[in-house]
């Protein structure tokens, strides 16, 4: 049987030959995070909704970016919400971690910047929470979809805000 481990090191052994030193071996060595990352990177970039943008601090650390969502419809039209994204290690076994740098009043989001979305979960019950067949841009479609078809009244993580709204629209 043929795995992502055992495929990633015969693809290295056929691009570049061993190198005798074992130091420089392992400075050369890529994470599989990274090397998913580039490839899902370049699809993100290509499927990006128009109300998103990614931006990238460091070219180099495609495990850090922030992500800005400017919605064009619904209550939150015309705002613009940043959000911080960070891969970590274990990806794509666990999700990202997501913060929502702008302070918002919105029943999904805490003022403190948690996001309350099924696909960040890493258990779930109901089996919409993460999985490894997910990628940046279910997670980037996901946040963007908070502020239209994904506000969520019922099942708030901030019940002030939605309580608020159920009062005062």
């Amino acid at each position: 049987m043929l795995t992502l481990a055992s495929k990633l090191k015969r693809d290295d052994g056929v691009r570049r030959p061993r190198a005798s030193n074992p130091a420089s071996d392992s400075a050369r060595r890529v994470s599989v995070r990274d090397k998913l990352l580039v490839k899902e990177v370049a699809e993100l970039e290509a499927n990006l909704p128009c109300t998103c943008k990614v931006n990238f601090s460091d070219p180099n650390k495609l495990h850090y970016f922030q992500l800005t969502v400017i919605p064009d419809e619904g209550y939150y039209q015309g705002g613009k919400f940043q959000f911080e994204i960070e891969v970590p290690d274990a990806y794509n076994m666990v999700p990202p971690k997501v913060k929502c740098l702008t302070r918002i009043w919105h029943p999904n989001i805490t003022e403190m910047g948690e996001i309350c979305l099924s696909l960040l979960r890493e258990h779930s019950i109901d089996g919409t929470g993460w999985a490894p067949t997910r990628t940046l841009k279910d997670v980037v479609w996901g946040l963007n979809s908070l502020f239209t078809d994904l506000l969520n009244f019922d099942d708030p993580l901030n019940i002030e805000a939605a309580e608020h709204h159920l009062r005062d629209k």
